[in-house]
């Protein structure tokens, strides 16, 4: 299925989308991550914008019209209504998008809080959302807590780049992207790694304070079947920053990068040549309540596995 005209111009004669459901979708698997992300720029009927908007609760409404660009309101909207209408989908129409109800842990990550409901069990849903301007995603698991993020592939970074690396990354970070001579492969690599860093962080659900980016090494590995793998080395505080976690990061639509990070509750803190499962994942882009298509395997989605090909991720220091 592929995505015909954004334009919409017949949707003011249509029923009101925000009562339709969503299409349903079966529950991820065991080991499954599901991962739906919508365009801003394809949203360009201010009816269909609107629609969105009355599926956002009195709160969330109130925290849109609190933003004073009009491009910040939009993806505020879509952002919320991306979450409302994807974890719609797993509940068999139980649960429609506009009657969802959301909590913070006590750290600030959004989960869902469940209304009572007699003979209807509602499944574990985890979920994390990221956006940038020309893209907002959202990741879902069952019972695996999840990070997502999304950077553009062509931010520009305000500080020069070996000064930015300094400041947030490790020495071993450091020195790997040193020693990379080219200057636009070495911007690439620093988004990648800012990326899968958030990912990681936003997975804990204990707050960027509790796992400050220099605490932890981002590190790509060859495993025993010579496949290479992305794991996490703690360099501080252990018991909080485990490494029992399983990364994918991807290019979507050929300008943005985007990192996956779930819980591997199988392998506590394994040794990082260890073999583990490999992480499943499904993409969708959408235009929530419109049309949906599955990218997953298509050139829309293409899975980088870990540095540039010619690159070297080491520990050594280099001059």
């Amino acid at each position: 299925m592929h995505y015909s005209v954004f334009g919409w111009r017949n949707l003011p004669m249509m029923r009101a989308l925000s009562s339709l459901p969503p299409v349903p979708v079966p529950l991820p698997s065991s080991r499954e991550t599901h991962l739906w992300y919508v365009e801003p720029g394809e949203v360009r009927s201010p009816s269909l914008l609107k629609e969105y908007l009355e599926l956002l609760s009195p709160c969330e409404r109130e925290a849109v019209s609190r933003l004073n660009v009009e491009k910040l309101q939009k993806g505020a909207i879509l952002a919320r209504a991306l979450v409302r209408t994807t974890l719609a989908r797993y509940t068999h129409e139980k649960v429609c998008p506009r009657s969802m109800k959301f909590k913070k842990n006590r750290f600030g990550k959004p989960e869902i809080e469940w209304q009572n409901d007699e003979g209807w069990v509602p499944p574990s849903l985890q979920f994390n959302v990221s956006h940038t301007s020309s893209l907002i995603a959202c990741g879902v698991t069952v019972d695996a807590p999840i990070g997502i993020d999304v950077e553009e592939k062509q931010r520009k970074l305000r500080n020069n780049i070996m000064s930015f690396a300094r400041r947030y990354f490790t020495p071993c970070e450091f020195n790997f992207l040193h020693a990379i001579q080219d200057p636009e492969i070495q911007r690439q690599e620093v988004i990648k790694l800012w990326t899968l860093k958030e990912a990681y962080v936003k997975a804990l659900g204990r707050g960027f304070s509790a796992a400050p980016f220099k605490d932890f090494t981002i590190r790509f590995t060859t495993r025993e079947d010579e496949e290479s793998e992305i794991v996490i080395e703690a360099l501080r505080d252990p018991e909080n920053l485990t490494t029992n976690w399983q990364f994918t990061l991807l290019e979507l639509e050929s300008s943005h990068y985007a990192a996956v990070c779930v819980k591997d509750g199988d392998n506590e803190n394994r040794p990082p040549c260890q073999i583990s499962h490999p992480l499943k994942l499904k993409v969708w882009k959408t235009l929530p309540l419109v049309e949906d298509e599955c990218v997953s395997g298509t050139d829309a989605v293409v899975s980088i596995n870990g540095v540039s090909k010619h690159l070297k991720f080491s520990s050594e220091s280099h001059h």
